[in-house]
């Protein structure tokens, strides 16, 4: 065999060996690419995810808000009808106290009890102020405002 072919075959092998090393060069960079393709809708989908969970985390701190609301709104009105069963209950003993035509045996309802009627006649007279009434003060539309800024 002559050089020159010798030199021709080690050409033509040399320059199958660059066709492969750019092929596989190209081949890194397009699954690199591919990769940070992938990465950014991972991303993406993260940072919807993250902002569905602040969503429901919002919503679910409304609600437990308002069920707060609800059971304090409930135990007012549980109170005030306790302090109005009172105040009848004081206005029924004492409209039986005064009464001439009702004997003194149906008057205290057989139990002897006059420590409940003298709790009940303070509410009546007015003189247990420190009482909760279940009025709630009027909440002004500049309050929310001032809480959110």
């Amino acid at each position: 065999m002559s050089t020159a072919v010798i030199v021709l075959i080690a050409l033509g092998v040399l320059a199958i060996l660059v066709a492969i090393y750019m092929a596989s060069r190209r081949q890194v960079a397009q699954r690199r690419e591919d990769q940070r393709l992938i990465a950014s809708e991972h991303r993406e989908e993260a940072e919807r995810n993250r902002l569905n969970a602040e969503k429901e985390s919002a919503i679910a701190d409304e609600e437990a808000a308002a069920a707060r609301r609800q059971a304090a709104e409930a135990e007012q009105r549980a109170h005030s009808a306790q302090l109005a069963q009172l105040k009848a209950d004081a206005h029924s003993e004492h409209a039986q106290k005064l009464d001439p035509d009702v004997s003194d045996f149906d008057a205290s309802n057989g139990d002897g009890s006059d420590q409940d009627f003298d709790e009940r006649d303070e509410v009546l007279d007015g003189e247990r102020e420190e009482l909760y009434t279940g009025e709630q003060p009027p909440v002004s539309d500049s309050e929310p405002a001032r809480r959110s800024a």
